[in-house]
């Protein structure tokens, strides 16, 4: 490899080292917007198996706005379990994102 090619490596390891990973990026996360009203969405037919559960749709925040994520049926992990949906709470700095989880 050339001595020229370094500094282009560099950067390209550079950038590859500072891109968020999704999963880690919503962590601190404060918008200084409010997200817009949640969208009422109707679970599609037919009626899923019994382990299923509807996950109800969110506002998620792409970095310069709200963008909508649609509801899912989702496989519950043990019998009598409920989700419990993300959602975005006023704090000090803006708005933070809460993930959904399982109860």
């Amino acid at each position: 490899m050339s001595l020229r090619a370094l500094p282009i490596l560099f950067l390209f390891a550079a950038a590859l080292t500072l891109t968020p990973i999704s999963g880690l990026a919503a962590v601190g996360l404060a918008v200084g917007i409010a997200p817009p009203a949640t969208v009422v969405e109707t679970p599609p037919p037919p009626p899923p198996p019994p382990a299923n559960v509807w996950a109800p749709g969110y506002w998620a925040w792409d970095g310069t706005k709200y963008v909508w994520v649609p509801g899912s049926y989702v496989v519950a992990p043990f019998p009598g379990a409920v989700w419990v949906a993300g959602h975005w709470v006023r704090g000090g700095h803006g708005w933070g994102w809460h993930d959904g989880h399982w109860r």
